[in-house]
C-alpha cells in the first residue's frame, strides 16, 4: 500500500464566499494517517476532526482506496468569531492497495474524528508456515 496524495490548495474553483462578502480559499487537507502491518492485514487510523459519518466517504476503485470528507466546525450561538484559518476543511488522501489486500472486505469504523480501517490480507497471501519432512 502506498500513499499517493500530499496536501493541496484547490483552485479558482474552490473559492467560496466567506462572511461579510469576503472570498476565503478552501483548502485541502491530507489528514495525518498510522498503518500497522501484520500477518493479518493493514489498519489505518486516520484523524479527521470534526467528520460525522454523513460528511465521509471511503471508496475504493482499481485498487485506489480513497478517503474523503468535510469536518464542520461550529461556533457556539453565544461566541463571535474573529479569526479563523481553515473553516470548513476538507480532508482527501488516496492509497494505492496491492493486490495482496482483498478490497470486498475492508471494514471501517469512525469514532471520535478518527477513522479506522482494517484492510485484510487475501488467503493466498497470508504467510503460511510450511511443514518440513524427513525420510
Amino acid at each position: 500500500m502506498s500513499d499517493t496524495t500530499e496536501l493541496t490548495e484547490r483552485g479558482q474553483s474552490a473559492v467560496a464566499q466567506g462572511e461579510e462578502g469576503r472570498s476565503a480559499r478552501r483548502v485541502t487537507i491530507s489528514p495525518a494517517v498510522d498503518v500497522y502491518e501484520d500477518g493479518r492485514g493493514v489498519t489505518l487510523w486516520a484523524d479527521l476532526p470534526g467528520v460525522t459519518k454523513d460528511k465521509l466517504d471511503v471508496k475504493v476503485h482499481d485498487d485506489h482506496l480513497s478517503i474523503e470528507a468535510e469536518a464542520v466546525v461550529r461556533v457556539p450561538p453565544n461566541l463571535q468569531l474573529q479569526h479563523a484559518e481553515v473553516r470548513e476543511p476538507r480532508f482527501a488522501r488516496t492509497f494505492l492497495l496491492s493486490a495482496d489486500f482483498d478490497a470486498s472486505k475492508i471494514e471501517a469504523n469512525l469514532q471520535d474524528g478518527v477513522l479506522k480501517l482494517t484492510i485484510p490480507r487475501r488467503e493466498e497471501a497470508r504467510p503460511r508456515r510450511i511443514e518440513v519432512r524427513t525420510n
